[in-house]
């Protein structure tokens, strides 16, 4: 198991990559000290919590996408999403909450063939037709 300051190091680093966007501009905005911050992003530290959520908002992600290690298969268009969200940024619609809900009451097999019908219909450029998709 990785270091929990390895694991914020790396998450940091990342974000900074992802917003294009330097050390400098991070800790002016954030009002954090140069090499307080540079022992953040070299894995020395570890910051407070009070400086992991300003880092959060300055990001506009949860505070968990900087302190939790992440697997590959965690999409930057699933890692957002799951941020957003987390951070009540993005707001479902009640169908969309719907689905959601439904889509949990689905056994592994239920859960897989619907899955695989609605990314389908997305590749194709389709709209999801729920009348094809029915038994």
């Amino acid at each position: 198991m990785v270091e929990n300051k390895k694991v914020m190091a790396k998450n940091i680093l990342y974000y900074m990559n992802k917003n294009d966007v330097t050390a400098a501009d991070i800790c002016k905005a954030c009002g954090f000290k140069q090499n307080t911050f540079s022992d953040w992003v070299n894995g020395k530290i570890y910051p407070r919590i009070d400086k992991i959520e300003k880092m959060a908002a300055y990001f506009h992600i949860s505070k968990s996408n900087l302190v939790e290690e992440w697997q590959p298969e965690d999409t930057d268009r699933a890692k957002d999403i799951r941020s957003a969200y987390l951070t009540n940024t993005f707001k479902l619609s009640d169908d969309e909450v719907e689905l959601i809900e439904a889509y949990r009451l689905l056994d592994e097999a239920g859960k897989e063939y619907t899955r695989n019908c609605v990314l389908a219909n997305v590749k194709k450029g389709q709209d999801s037709d729920l009348s094809k998709v029915a038994n």
